[in-house]
């Protein structure tokens, strides 16, 4: 991490901060000085994610908010805790996702991959764009795989109910994390709000509990050959405090540098196309 790089008198809010490359972002940042909005879906385990970035970082401007993403009414509640709670909001690190062993559907009735990977930050970050802008130079980061090189937006079934795999689901699901973080750079032109997606990195953290028993026994058993969720929350950390990204917007990173993302990732038509039935889906006016 570089020394000189601070984020004092920012505000950071993070989405699935309790565990792996979340918490130690969570860390990260709140060593650098920025007050760290921490997003858990549970209580307990977002208590102790906090006293552990609190105790690690020696910040007492650690925050923590509850909102489990696989229904959409707690997604619009987190926004409208954070809006009623800080004035701004310089970073929105889009991190909260999973991989789902068995099709299932969210509260609102939506393939759950899909749901709380995409639809949820999709929404969250529609909602807190009022106080994002108002920071002057504010960040959206959401963290893709590479991954997303093995999957397409089916448009025909994006749901997946005429077939359902679960890595399918998953690689669709990161494809849809760099179209929106690409459409909406594109849509915030003009504006000091920037947005980039990015790879951590293949690391090792709790990412494949609800998986299939297989994916989840290869996960644990190749674990020695990943990065620990420290490394892989590098990237994430510079994206969203590194000078060097100030201004920088539409790019994906993997390594703490911009990279080139698949063909289908730069679909400007595919990205649209995603954004307008994304927008109906979460009934965003």
């Amino acid at each position: 991490m570089d020394e000189t790089m601070t984020m004092k008198g920012k505000t950071v809010v993070i989405t699935g901060a309790n565990s792996g490359i979340g918490l130690e972002a969570s860390l990260g940042l709140a060593k650098l000085g920025a007050r760290v909005v921490m997003v858990a879906r549970d209580k307990k385990r977002g208590l102790e994610a906090v006293e552990y970035v609190r105790s690690g970082s020696g910040s007492k401007s650690v925050d923590l908010l509850l909102a489990d993403f696989s229904a959409l009414k707690n997604v619009r509640k987190l926004a409208s805790d954070i809006k009623k709670k800080y004035k701004k909001i310089d970073v929105l690190l889009n991190n909260a996702g999973g991989i789902f062993g068995k099709r299932a559907l969210t509260a609102d009735g939506f393939e759950w991959t899909f749901g709380v990977n995409h639809l949820a930050p999709f929404l969250l970050t529609n909602l807190l764009l009022p106080v994002l802008k108002k920071s002057g130079n504010a960040r959206v980061v959401t963290v893709a795989s590479m991954a997303h090189t093995m999957g397409r937006i089916n448009f025909d079934d994006i749901m997946s109910e005429k077939k359902y795999d679960e890595m399918g689901a998953y690689a669709q699901s990161k494809l849809a994390n760099i179209l929106f973080a690409s459409e909406l750079s594109r849509r915030l032109k003009g504006t000091k709000v920037t947005s980039n997606s990015l790879h951590p990195g293949v690391v090792h953290t709790r990412f494949a509990n609800s998986g299939s028993p297989l994916s989840n026994f290869l996960y644990s058993r190749l674990g020695f050959f990943m990065e620990t969720p420290a490394q892989g929350a590098r990237t994430s950390i510079y994206a969203a405090s590194s000078p060097e990204m100030e201004g920088v917007t539409g790019k994906y990173l993997s390594a703490s540098r911009i990279a080139k993302p698949s063909g289908r990732a730069l679909d400007e038509a595919s990205a649209k196309r995603l954004w307008d039935l994304s927008a109906k889906l979460v009934k965003l006016s």
